[in-house]
């Protein structure tokens, strides 16, 4: 694979949105650079491959992309995560979603867009088949993607206590980052690949 988001989008050599990510060539160099990155690491000490990959289904799942949760998916099969993985993983999928953002801004002018929304705590059978570590990374990815505004040290203790390094914790940062900037960028080329004209 050479290019993730080509392969996600379905984007042909030569294609006219082939065209298009050329014109953005730097972007386009940037965004797979970032990708091998967070899923080639050159070491794995602070947090696992398939912890990454685990992550990544997650947030695809998060976001209701098939063509997503099919390629990180099987790449978590392929990178020989337990089996009990998939099923635990689909499962807090759908006790998580929802239609955030959720979270209070301070006091002021944004206070008028402050929503309550609930806040994620895994399951005992989903956190028993995928572990401490992972179960407290999904609470916190959950946090980043419908809880952006309500960061607080609290979140970030609980990784820590749940065995995440310092450096771990920027990982799944990263990662939420990145995924939710791939999954937008495949969503718009694949609405563009739908309406040729």
């Amino acid at each position: 694979m050479s290019d993730v988001i080509d392969t996600l989008a379905g984007i042909a050599p030569g294609s006219p949105l082939d065209a298009i990510r050329n014109g953005r060539l730097q972007a386009r160099t940037h965004a797979q650079a970032s990708y091998d990155s967070l899923f080639k690491p050159l070491s794995e000490a602070d947090a696992s491959k398939v912890e990454r990959i685990a992550i990544a289904c997650f947030v695809a799942g998060l976001h209701g992309r098939p063509e997503m949760e099919t390629f990180y998916g099987t790449a978590l099969a392929e990178a020989g995560a337990p089996a009990a993985w998939k099923d635990a993983i689909a499962a807090a999928v759908k006790a998580a979603k929802g239609q955030g953002p959720y979270g209070h801004y301070p006091k002021g002018p944004l206070s008028a867009e402050d929503q309550a929304g609930p806040v994620f705590k895994i399951g005992a059978a989903e956190k028993s088949a995928l572990g401490a570590r992972l179960a407290a990374a999904f609470e916190h990815t959950h946090m980043l993607v419908f809880h952006p505004r309500d960061s607080a040290p609290a979140y970030l203790q609980a990784l820590v206590d749940a065995g995440w390094s310092t450096t771990g914790i920027v990982v799944i940062s990263q990662l939420v980052a990145f995924l939710s900037y791939q999954i937008r960028v495949v969503a718009g080329l694949r609405v563009l690949k739908a309406r040729p004209a």
